[in-house]
């Protein structure tokens, strides 16, 4: 895949970012499939759109999919399930945006406290979320698969609001 160069303007003019729809799913799965060894099918996707303790967000830049993030709630808790942006729109704030939108929605909805996992070894993820807050508190062996590698445990501070 030949990587577009774009600039997205400072303050993310023109990134829109709003939840994620069926019909996104056109341009969500290939992102999926690119970027983690076991993607979502669209089956996967379509339960976790239709549940009531899940949210969805797309980003869009001038009528083309970004990237999207989603997480599914438990009581005041949020467990962060997807993060992905497509390849020409990475290293240009799409994903903290996307995070920050996510989490300032889910915090206004009684949310204290996110959680997600990551690769060991994806430290511009691991300092991305550091940056939002996140700790790391532990890790899973063998988490994933295709590599196979380590998780490392996320974690924000109960009711911490660094997103902003």
């Amino acid at each position: 895949m030949q990587r577009r160069e774009m600039r997205l303007p400072s303050g993310g003019d023109g990134l829109r970012i709003r939840p994620l729809e069926e019909g996104d799913l056109d341009w969500v799965l290939p992102i999926e499939q690119c970027t983690f060894s076991e993607p979502w099918s669209r089956d996967g996707f379509l339960n976790s759109l239709r549940s009531v303790d899940t949210i969805y967000l797309a980003a869009v830049w001038e009528g083309q999919g970004a990237g999207y993030c989603g997480l599914l709630r438990s009581f005041e808790e949020a467990d962060i399930t997807n993060v992905a942006v497509a390849e020409a729109f990475r290293n240009r704030g799409v994903g903290r945006q996307m995070l920050q939108a996510l989490m300032e929605k889910e915090r206004r909805q009684g949310i204290r406290r996110f959680t997600l996992e990551v690769r060991t070894g994806n430290e511009p993820a691991i300092h991305l979320y550091e940056s939002l807050g996140f700790e790391a508190v532990g890790v899973r062996k063998n988490f994933y698969r295709f590599p196979t590698e380590d998780a490392l445990i996320m974690w924000t501070k109960d009711g911490e609001d660094s997103a902003e």
